[in-house]
């Protein structure tokens, strides 16, 4: 870098200064911020992970929905009647079973 005799610069000349360097000095740390994130995200794909597995992610707390449907010889095994359906409940359907069947009577 150039020597620069700051005491002949302007007021705005050296806001100018002070603007460039701020913004050079945020895109620098952007920079290696993404490097180190994309390092760390390697590394724990090379071990077989995902990086939100190894720091909890952003999960969000949730409430857990109360059993829907439960296996009619194990009540043991149960489901909501959200997200996919187990194997047990795909099997008794396949069976001539309804999901009227597997409800739970409360």
């Amino acid at each position: 870098m150039k020597d620069i005799n700051w005491d002949a610069l302007s007021l705005d000349e050296l806001k100018d200064i002070q603007k460039k360097a701020t913004k050079a000095i945020e895109s620098f740390e952007a920079r290696k911020r993404k490097e180190a994130l994309a390092a760390v995200e390697a590394k724990a794909a090379e071990m077989g992970f995902s990086l939100s597995e190894l720091t909890g992610g952003t999960k969000t707390k949730s409430t857990k929905s109360a059993p829907k449907y439960c296996h009619p010889e194990n009540p043991a095994k149960t489901w909501t009647g959200k997200g996919r359906q187990p194997n047990w409940v795909k099997e008794a359907l396949a069976n001539g079973k309804t999901l009227e069947d597997l409800l739970i009577v409360k």
